[in-house]
């Protein structure tokens, strides 16, 4: 169920979002030119998500440490347990554990990144969200967000998620939610919502939300995977049940996009937080937010051109 018509209707003229070829029909695509999201059905297999939640598990109990990755735990729970599947709400940059990695090696997501990339494809960002039942203390969701915000590259139409459920997920354990349409609108200002409790890290918002538009529930079954853009608004909601809800997902990148200068602009603050939080983890005081960038990214397709 959604909660919000969407639609795919026929505009003359050029296609700007996706490239052509012969993977998506024109359906597809203008669905995707209209809406800023695409979703495939049972795209990865069960195979390869048991092998990811695997992987995830020995993460969690610290059998394998991938080099670089980023434990994140939900901040209301660490004084009650260590670092398990009960805290652990998300394995980020895990580009360098070569068993999640090959999610985004996938050829069946490849083919789809193609058609917003083009064929020199980068993984740029890559994180496994387990999202964790809800507490009295905290809740426990991403506000409305556009991933932009995160990301010192362009141009944003070169830049596509591929995000894949590794379970059902619907409004009761936190599925995602779009603003249909709202890819088409420009960067803004997002920050920590004024929320009691505590905010986990990074889990930045809109500071100045549009409740006018409307909002689809993206009700996913084990497998289903969403290609969005990174301008697009969206976020989940409260896990409402007793297990987990996880999902894997990679911001893929044409190799030919380019780094800029956030300083000055909406994207400042961000890049102050993030390297206070590398130079902690590393105890060093010389890095810069293109280095950590340039670390996270590996080529999967083609050639490297830029990033």
């Amino acid at each position: 169920p959604t909660s919000a018509q969407v639609s795919a209707v026929a505009h003359p003229g050029q296609f700007r979002y996706t490239l052509d070829n012969d993977v998506l029909t024109m359906e597809q695509r203008q669905f995707y030119e209209d809406n800023g999201y695409l979703l495939i059905r049972k795209l990865v297999s069960d195979e390869d998500i048991e092998r990811f939640r695997k992987e995830f598990v020995r993460i969690c109990k610290r059998e394998v440490k991938p080099p670089g990755a980023m434990i994140m735990k939900n901040e209301s729970l660490r004084s009650q347990y260590g670092q398990s599947e009960e805290v652990v709400n998300k394995v980020q940059d895990f580009q360098e554990d070569e068993e999640l990695f090959r999610y985004c090696t996938l050829p069946e997501v490849l083919r789809y990144v193609e058609c917003f990339t083009g064929p020199n494809i980068m993984a740029m960002h890559t994180m496994l969200i387990n999202k964790l039942p809800d507490s009295e203390k905290q809740t426990f969701l991403h506000p409305m967000h556009q991933d932009l915000h995160y990301f010192p590259f362009r141009p944003a139409d070169l830049i596509v998620c591929s995000w894949t459920a590794m379970e059902r997920a619907d409004e009761s354990n936190g599925c995602l939610v779009v603003q249909p349409g709202t890819h088409k609108q420009t960067l803004k200002p997002h920050g920590y919502p004024q929320w009691e409790g505590k905010t986990n890290k990074l889990f930045h918002g809109l500071l100045d939300e549009d409740e006018t538009i409307p909002k689809v529930h993206l009700v996913m079954e084990k497998g289903d995977t969403v290609f969005f853009h990174p301008l697009l608004i969206h976020g989940s909601g409260i896990n409402k049940t007793s297990g987990f809800r996880k999902s894997i997902s990679c911001h893929f990148a044409s190799s030919e996009c380019y780094y800029i200068d956030v300083k000055d602009t909406t994207q400042e603050h961000l890049e102050k937080e993030l390297v206070e939080m590398v130079q902690k983890k590393y105890d060093t005081i010389s890095v810069k937010l293109m280095d950590i960038w340039s670390f996270r990214a590996r080529l999967v397709q083609g050639e490297r051109i830029n990033l």
